[in-house]
């Protein structure tokens, strides 16, 4: 095993019997840090050593097991020991390691795992290699070893995806060897281990299970390789995922590993991997605003949008998807037809495609009510303005609005450049008015400008931010002026 590895404050070590309990405990979820990689390698180099040591539970305290590299790291030089050298440790143990899953189990927290002899989930277990989403691929034998344990295409799909899969769905996929009920991963983990010991399980090392079908597996990675080229044009990382699932299948373990790392590499030296990260930074800053902080967000319940063209029933489907009933007002009997018929084209699309039951769009649309009478959102919580870019127009709404809402009530605009000051002062109570600026098609794009006037009360800048949590946006702050951020 090498030198001794210093220990970890953050990997800690405790006999149970004769099983070693390794607990990562480096909150708030655990990230793989250098000082975590540390303490991993040095509690192999334990279990190997100890004659006492029958077993190892690995074992993530908290809400996770390990959700993955520790973002703090991210281009600065690495620190030994890299994962893949702690993967290997663990995977070359010649005690059976089980990893216990019970939360985040992502990115080099799922390699971690897949290093394991055996996997445990609890319910609440989520397992996932994201790495596609900051331009990366899985470098500590994500791809070498997940198409061993899934199969080659729900490998490469959930590397090409980036989303996680649930317990039960990785259970099925053959990602994970067990899933039992409970919270308590210590409990459940020991309670595992004491089976396979009493079973006699043997040492079970993924890099040496055999890949299923590989000819038809090598020409479904030849037909995904065209697909992605075309899907994910002008990404680097996604055809090297494919790559690297190739050499799993073309080349022995430790050539496809050097292999893996060499595009792993890559990926890090490209510019979209730097662009990607920058975003995944930046989207985490922009919500941290002073008012956020602040001030706690008043409630929201119900909503009301003003205007049903495509802007405003785009509002609307956003609202109604994060399951807010909406009123939407127009001027008169034909314009909140149409108005309607804007949003249920959402759904209708939907339904056509097979991703919406009718029942689903039924349901929906019991949220949604047209009115041309401004005193039916006399009690709504939050209203945006989505009318004509006019700013007398808007004045006449706000006017309106300050006469019918009740105290308390959120007056938003989503005008795209207005002066919001002035549409505010048209207002009894400018600490209420504030802009949100959708783009279209506002229930689908992500960002959402949050147009912070003077005199706007800070617990409406956190009502913007909340609100933007629920719509599933991405909330940037805005001051007043010409075309805010994205307009200019």
């Amino acid at each position: 095993m090498g030198a001794a590895i210093p220990a970890s404050s953050v990997v800690t070590t405790a006999l149970q019997g004769d099983v070693l309990v390794v607990t990562i405990d480096n909150p708030p979820v655990n990230a793989l840090g250098a000082a975590v990689r540390q303490g991993l390698l040095a509690a192999m180099q334990q279990a190997q050593t100890d004659a006492a040591v029958a077993a190892v539970l690995l074992v993530g305290a908290g809400k996770a097991f390990i959700a993955g590299a520790d973002i703090r790291e991210f281009g600065k030089p690495p620190v030994a020991p890299i994962l893949p050298e702690v993967c290997r440790a663990i995977e070359n143990l010649n005690k059976p390691v089980v990893a216990v899953l019970h939360g985040a189990a992502l990115g080099g927290g799922l390699e971690v795992a897949l290093s394991a002899h055996y996997r445990l989930a609890l319910p609440a277990a989520t397992l996932g290699l994201p790495e596609v989403n900051l331009g990366l691929l899985p470098g500590s034998g994500g791809t070498q070893r997940a198409p061993r344990l899934m199969g080659v295409q729900a490998a490469t799909t959930l590397m090409l995806s980036g989303q996680p899969l649930k317990a039960q769905a990785a259970l099925q996929a053959g990602l994970v060897d067990k899933l039992v009920e409970g919270t308590d991963p210590l409990a459940a983990g020991l309670a595992y281990l004491r089976e396979l010991l009493a079973a006699n399980a043997p040492v079970r090392r993924t890099r040496a299970l055999a890949i299923a079908e590989p000819q038809a597996a090598l020409a479904w990675l030849d037909e995904q390789k065209a697909e992605t080229a075309k899907k994910s044009r002008g990404l680097f990382s996604p055809l090297k995922i494919i790559e690297c699932v190739q050499a799993a299948l073309q080349l022995p373990f430790d050539e496809g590993m050097v292999r893996e790392r060499a595009l792993f590499m890559e990926c890090l030296d490209s510019p979209q991997r730097a662009g990607l990260i920058h975003a995944f930074f930046a989207e985490r800053e922009v919500v941290k605003v002073p008012e956020a902080q602040a001030a706690q967000p008043r409630p929201v319940a119900s909503i009301a949008v003003i205007g049903g063209g495509t802007m405003g029933a785009g509002i609307a489907v956003a609202a109604l998807d994060a399951g807010l009933p909406v009123t939407m007002i127009e001027r008169d009997a034909e314009s909140i037809a149409r108005g309607r018929a804007n949003v249920e084209k959402v759904y209708n699309a939907l339904v056509a495609k097979g991703r919406m039951t009718e029942a689903a769009q039924a349901a929906v649309m019991a949220r949604y009510t047209g009115s041309t009478d401004y005193a039916d959102i006399a009690q709504v919580d939050l209203v945006i303005e989505a009318v004509f870019e006019d700013i007398e127009v808007k004045k006449a709404v706000f006017r309106e609005l300050d006469r019918v809402c009740k105290p308390g009530a959120v007056l938003a605009t989503n005008t795209s450049y207005l002066d919001i000051d002035a549409i505010a002062a048209a207002t009894g109570r400018p600490q209420d008015v504030i802009g949100l600026h959708f783009f279209s098609p506002a229930n689908i794009m992500k960002l959402l400008e949050i147009v912070v006037p003077a005199k706007v009360a800070p617990d409406v800048v956190a009502t913007a931010f909340e609100l933007a949590r629920k719509l599933k946006k991405v909330p940037v702050r805005a001051g007043v002026c010409d075309g805010f951020i994205g307009n200019r």
